[in-house]
C-alpha cells in the first residue's frame, strides 16, 4: 500500500518520501519539511491517535494530515477527524479521487503555492508566478530561475521552517543524498538580492542542523 501510494503522489508531481513506521518518520520530521502527510489508521507504530499526536508535536498544527485505512468504520473516521487529522480515506484508494483529495488539501493549507492565482504579495514584495517575476516597492529584481523557485518557496511559507532537503526537492524535483552548500550559497545571494531585511519588513533565520526560516519583524517563535 505504502508503495502505491507513493507511486500515486508521484505520478501527480510531489515528491514523496516513504517510512517504515510512525517513529521513523517523527524523527526525520525533526529536521525535515513536508507538506502533507499521509498515515494509516491501525497499521503503524504507534496506532491511530497515539501517532497523531505524537505528529502534530512535531509538524505542527499548519501541516495537513490524511489517514487511509482497511477500517470503514464510522467509530474510527470520528476518532481520526476529531483527534485533528485533516481527511480520512477507506481503502481500497481510488487513484483520480485520492489525488484530488490531496490537491484540494494542499490548497487550503497553502493557498499562494498550490492556488491559480498568478500574482501574490508579502509586504513590498509583488511576485508574478506567470512571468516568474518579483517586484521590490514596483522596481523588478532580477533573479535566475534557481532563485526565483526558492523565493517563491520562502514567501509562500512565512513563519515555517523549510528544511535544506524541502528546498532541494522542492526546487530541483529530485532527493538530494548527500549534504551541500549549493542551498546556503543560494539563500545568501538571495537575502542580499531581495534585501531581506528589516527594513523591508522581513528576516531570514538560520535554524541549527535544519534550513532557513522567513520571518515578519516582530515575530517571535520558539527554539531556532
Amino acid at each position: 500500500m505504502r508503495q502505491s501510494i507513493e507511486s500515486m503522489l508521484v505520478r501527480a508531481g510531489h515528491f514523496c518520501a516513504a517510512y517504515e513506521d510512525g517513529r521513523a518518520m517523527s524523527r526525520s520530521l525533526v529536521h525535515s519539511t513536508m507538506d502533507l502527510l499521509v498515515l494509516d489508521w491501525h497499521d503503524t507504530r504507534p496506532a491511530g491517535a497515539d501517532l497523531l499526536r505524537s505528529v502534530r508535536l512535531v509538524a505542527g498544527e499548519h501541516v495537513p494530515i490524511m489517514f487511509v485505512s482497511n477500517d470503514r468504520s464510522e467509530e474510527s473516521m470520528v476518532r481520526a477527524l476529531a483527534g485533528g487529522a485533516d481527511e480520512y480515506l477507506a481503502l481500497p484508494l481510488r487513484d483520480a479521487e485520492f489525488r484530488a483529495r490531496v490537491a484540494a488539501l494542499l490548497r487550503r493549507a497553502y493557498p499562494v503555492r498550490f492556488s491559480a492565482a498568478t500574482c501574490f504579495e508579502a509586504g513590498p514584495y509583488r511576485f508574478d508566478t506567470v512571468r516568474r517575476a518579483v517586484t521590490l516597492r514596483g522596481e523588478p529584481v532580477p533573479l535566475s530561475p534557481t532563485q526565483y523557485r526558492i523565493a517563491v518557496l520562502l514567501f509562500s511559507n512565512i513563519g515555517r521552517v523549510m528544511s535544506r532537503d524541502h528546498i532541494f526537492a522542492t526546487v530541483w524535483g529530485r532527493e538530494m543524498r548527500e549534504y551541500t552548500r549549493t542551498i546556503d550559497s543560494h539563500v545568501s545571494r538571495l537575502r542580499l538580492l531581495l534585501a531581506i531585511e528589516p527594513r523591508n519588513g522581513f528576516r531570514l533565520q538560520p535554524v541549527y542542523k535544519s534550513g532557513y526560516r522567513l520571518l515578519r519583524v516582530g515575530d517571535h517563535v520558539l527554539g531556532g
